[in-house]
């Protein structure tokens, strides 16, 4: 599908082939994000792992210290202040900038008063996180805490990447992470939960699974999440079902590229439309079914390698924090 979203060409991919081409196939021309202003407003320039432009020294060089971390260790005392400022950045830039669509008429732009009001709540965010990363950088070295925000600290002092690691670059990540990662999570949470309360029989399959397997070798034996075999189908059918981001995040264009017969210029961007590939009565049985057996013995898996499956996309762009927040969900049915 073809759409003209103000003065930006933008191509919408519902098939898994089509998908496959884009995340795989021409996976490096693909790779770049499109330029917006509420990324650069609210990560920094566009400096997180996100919505940074293509290329290493973005995301080879932050990706690989981001997945299975807790963000700060501990509570910190403006926590509240701070995922209520995120939560308003996020719903901000999730909404239409005109700038976006029509670049070339700045003063349409000025007439929204949107900018403004992204700018002046960035300025809380940036004093909050500012404060946060002040206090987590006087106790390094005093204990050893295991958190996102003490490893990427850890790891611009030691100089240990290919290219520097920036206060602003660790800023635009924790953006990412509360942004992007705690509605994730609570989404999937949420979805599975309501899908459970209208089929009781998965619901007391999941819970007698996890009292079973936590019950025999202890509560925080993280171990033993390969043997939920059960939950984890739940989670893979609630991703189905309900991908966080129906719409994947929109990818650009590097290059003229053909994909199955159709020109694409530079500059376009392509959205992937995972909720309906994932509905494709082509590749799903009773796809409208919340089933979670048909994972049971399948190979299929949401790491980006079953193009008929991408809640969390594919190929270089695929989201950094896949693999977050599974314990989390599994003490849910505890």
């Amino acid at each position: 599908m073809h759409l003209k979203l103000g003065e930006a060409s933008t191509i919408v991919v519902s098939s898994p082939e089509v998908a496959k081409d884009v995340m795989k196939t021409y996976d490096a021309i693909f790779a770049q994000r499109p330029h917006t202003i509420g990324a650069d407003i609210m990560c920094y320039g566009s400096s997180d792992i996100v919505t940074s432009p293509y290329g290493g020294e973005k995301v080879a060089s932050m990706t690989s210290v981001i997945v299975g971390r807790t963000t700060f260790g501990e509570k910190c005392k403006d926590q509240e202040e701070f995922i209520s400022i995120v939560k308003k950045l996020v719903k901000m830039a999730e909404s239409l900038v005109i700038l976006d669509l029509f670049p070339s008429h700045k003063w349409l732009h000025k007439l929204s008063g949107q900018q403004p009001k992204l700018e002046e709540l960035h300025k809380q965010y940036d004093v909050i996180i500012g404060n946060i990363i002040s206090e987590a950088e006087q106790k390094i070295g005093e204990v050893e805490v295991n958190s996102l925000l003490s490893v990427l600290l850890n790891v611009r002092n030691q100089g240990s990447l290919e290219y520097p690691l920036t206060i602003d670059n660790i800023k635009a990540v924790m953006m990412n992470i509360f942004g992007g990662g705690t509605y994730t999570s609570s989404a999937i949470i949420e979805w599975a939960i309501s899908e459970m309360l209208q089929n009781p029989k998965v619901m007391a399959k999941a819970q007698e699974e996890v009292r079973r397997v936590f019950g025999s070798k202890g509560y925080d034996n993280e171990e033993s999440l390969e043997e939920l075999k059960y939950l984890k189908a739940v989670i893979k059918e609630t991703l189905r079902l309900h991908p966080p981001f129906p719409l994947l995040h929109p990818r650009e264009c590097r290059e003229t590229c053909e994909l199955k017969g159709y020109v694409i210029p530079v500059g376009t961007q392509v959205i992937v439309n995972a909720w309906a590939i994932a509905r494709d009565p082509d590749y799903w049985s009773d796809p409208e079914k919340f089933y979670p057996e048909r994972f049971m013995d399948s190979p299929i898996d949401y790491k980006g390698n079953h193009h008929e499956f991408i809640p969390f996309g594919a190929g270089r762009r695929i989201c950094p924090g896949i693999s977050f927040g599974f314990w989390q969900k599994a003490k849910l049915f505890w």
